[in-house]
């Protein structure tokens, strides 16, 4: 039986290693729920999966080719990070809102493949696994209390046309 055998740290994808250093991150501070871009890029240096980077591919990966719910510049519609508002991000977990024109992609990474990371960090995948939850923990549209509103109230004009009711409430407001 063989397996796979993981890429050395200099050959992972920029994406991979910055999603390494946010999940770094949680995992080093549970209390906290996201983190600046200057904390992960820090914990990026510290960890020295930064070798090779360009500090513009860094910028441009955390502003917008990883973060799920931000406009995005390239083809690329990765859905790794999650902007929390005012330049914080954590790592995206599903149910988080997406970008919509990110949804349109047939496949979209979310973590990286445990072939293409060393093993020391698979446990971060498994780590995560748990933190963002199972699929069956997604958000179900048809839970929601205001989506299951459509359609409430049609009975108050099935007898008329909407055009006509509205014209009739207008005429009572007179």
């Amino acid at each position: 039986m063989s397996f796979p055998v993981a890429r050395a740290v200099a050959e992972m994808y920029l994406a991979d290693r910055l999603w390494i250093s946010v999940a770094m991150l949680h995992r080093e501070h549970p209390e906290r729920g996201s983190f600046s871009k200057d904390e992960i890029r820090r914990k990026f240096e510290q960890t020295g999966l930064d070798s090779g980077t360009k500090d513009g591919s860094v910028s441009a990966h955390l502003s917008q080719h990883l973060v799920a719910n931000v406009q995005p510049s390239t083809t690329k519609r990765y859905r790794m990070l999650f902007d929390t508002g005012h330049g914080l991000l954590r790592l995206f977990r599903p149910g988080d809102f997406v970008e919509p024109s990110r949804l349109h992609c047939k496949t979209f990474k979310q973590i990286p493949a445990r072939d293409d990371v060393p093993s020391q960090y698979w446990p971060l995948l498994d780590w995560y696994a748990n933190w963002a939850g199972t699929p069956e923990a997604e958000v179900k549209w048809e839970d929601d209390p205001l989506i299951r509103l459509i359609g409430s109230g049609r009975e108050v004009w099935a007898d008329e046309h909407a055009d006509e009711y509205v014209e009739n409430l207008r005429r009572e407001d007179d």
